[in-house]
């Protein structure tokens, strides 16, 4: 008989973007036999748990009960929220209440996690904590700099952060104007590729990739060729955390040292 992609040692869900189509195929792409994957669209804006006015928690977005409550039927072994965006203006501390608030709505057996708690202890996990940074063409300075303050509240200091710049025509799109122009469905990755390397400055120990909606898992392996340096994907990170939580100890080759285990 053939495959089917049944979920026999794990299911994953995974909370992304409503109008995103880079997720489900890269974590199709990386995923071992016998690891299903389940998605949940959320259209509203970063973040998708908003803080309380005293911080002692967040209420999350309607999109994101909604998939909490079809999760909790489904059962997944483990819930990703997979928006770095979400974790990046959350801020320090976003993580834990949002997976605390998740926790509440889906089932006893499912833990949840977020993309930017997967990429922190992805980067621990290679020894590294001075990756140079590079999100889409689409981020906003300021998206960027929520970035680099993110990371830098948990040890990890930024050396070099770059927005991808695409090519012709999008690269005359001002950055804010490039997502509902709909460069998010039509990425390429060979000047990626190029700019990434040409761009990644010596005291750099790692490239961490930002941005679930960012199409880059097919040059991880080649970027970590090129410089002999670990890549941190977005994709890549939360997959291998929710391999680990669900103990599927599969590795994965072609996708960078991280996966490869």
């Amino acid at each position: 008989m053939q495959p089917d992609n049944w979920g026999s040692r794990a299911r994953i869900g995974i909370f992304i973007v409503s109008r995103e189509v880079v997720p489900e195929a890269e974590w199709w792409a990386m995923c071992p036999p016998g690891v299903s994957i389940h998605a949940a669209r959320v259209a509203a804006p970063a973040p998708w748990a908003n803080w309380r006015a005293d911080r002692s928690g967040v209420e999350l977005a309607p999109d994101m009960l909604r998939g909490c409550e079809a999760f909790r039927a489904i059962g997944p072994t483990v819930a990703v929220l997979a928006h770095s965006s979400s974790s990046f203006v959350g801020g320090p501390g976003w993580d834990d209440a949002v997976i605390a608030a998740m926790a509440g709505k889906l089932s006893p057996d499912t833990t949840a996690t977020t993309n930017g708690l997967d990429t922190r202890l992805a980067l621990a996990h290679l020894g590294v904590s001075r990756p140079f940074l590079v999100m889409p063409a689409w981020m906003t300075d300021r998206l960027i700099e929520s970035a680099v303050t993110y990371y830098a509240a948990f040890g990890i200091a930024i050396p070099a952060a770059s927005r991808y710049v695409p090519p012709a025509p999008w690269r005359d799109i001002a950055p804010q104007h490039l997502y509902d122009r709909g460069m998010a469905t039509a990425q390429e990755t060979d000047l990626l590729l190029d700019q990434v390397c040409r761009e990644c400055p010596p005291e750099a120990d790692s490239v961490l990739l930002a941005g679930t909606g960012f199409r880059c898992s097919r040059i991880i392996k080649a970027i970590e060729a090129r410089l002999g340096r670990p890549v941190v994907a977005a994709n890549q990170a939360s997959l291998w955390r929710a391999l680990d939580i669900a103990g599927v100890k599969a590795p994965v080759a072609g996708y960078g040292r991280l996966l490869q285990g």
